[in-house]
């Protein structure tokens, strides 16, 4: 157990939520975002190789659902450090009981939660405030040729955006749904 950080597991099986732990007083507050020490038992032999940084403007708009196929398969972290998002995992993982189970967390400035998400596993999210920003921390760099995504609209995940979706970059619009033929990211 971490004084800095609450792991917490969800229905999906190696899908977590790490809880942040900020120590504060009347001046503000100070949190810990990540520490291999600490999360070693999450990220195992991996390390982080990059790290971005997402605004999206207004409120509906949905990002995604993208994921990278190995070798090239990225664990992220994904904190949302202005604004509120519903942010979603899809189990992509072939063979895994969960497989096309999406979960979703609210993540928000306020609550100090973090999305770890495992290879093998599609992301997105929503904005439900205008001006959300989100911090990633990604175990692989983007590669062009490995990286893929699913519609985020697509029927056979059916998932539950909580508001109406008011706008996706036309790459996303674009993504593919999925077909009888998908069998999933094979790890």
């Amino acid at each position: 157990m971490s004084d800095r950080f609450d792991i917490l597991t969800t229905p999906i099986p190696g899908l977590h939520v790490l809880h942040r732990k900020p120590l504060g007083d009347r001046r503000g507050y100070f949190e810990r975002l990540f520490c291999t020490e600490e999360l070693g038992a999450l990220i195992s032999s991996s390390r982080i190789e990059q790290i971005n940084h997402s605004f999206t403007s207004l409120r509906g708009a949905v990002r995604g659902l993208h994921f990278q196929y190995p070798p090239h398969a990225e664990m992220k972290f994904v904190t949302c450090l202005k604004g509120k998002v519903f942010d979603v995992a899809v189990d992509l993982r072939q063979a895994s009981p969960t497989f096309l189970r999406w979960h979703a967390e609210m993540l928000s400035e306020d609550n100090h939660n973090t999305l770890v998400i495992p290879e093998g596993f599609a992301h997105g999210f929503q904005a439900l405030t205008d001006g959300c920003e989100l911090l990633y921390l990604h175990t692989a760099s983007w590669q062009p040729a490995a990286e893929s995504g699913i519609d985020a609209l697509d029927p056979a995940l059916a998932i539950a955006w909580p508001i109406p979706i008011t706008e996706r970059s036309p790459r996303d619009a674009s993504l593919s749904r999925i077909g009888a033929d998908f069998a999933g990211v094979r790890l």
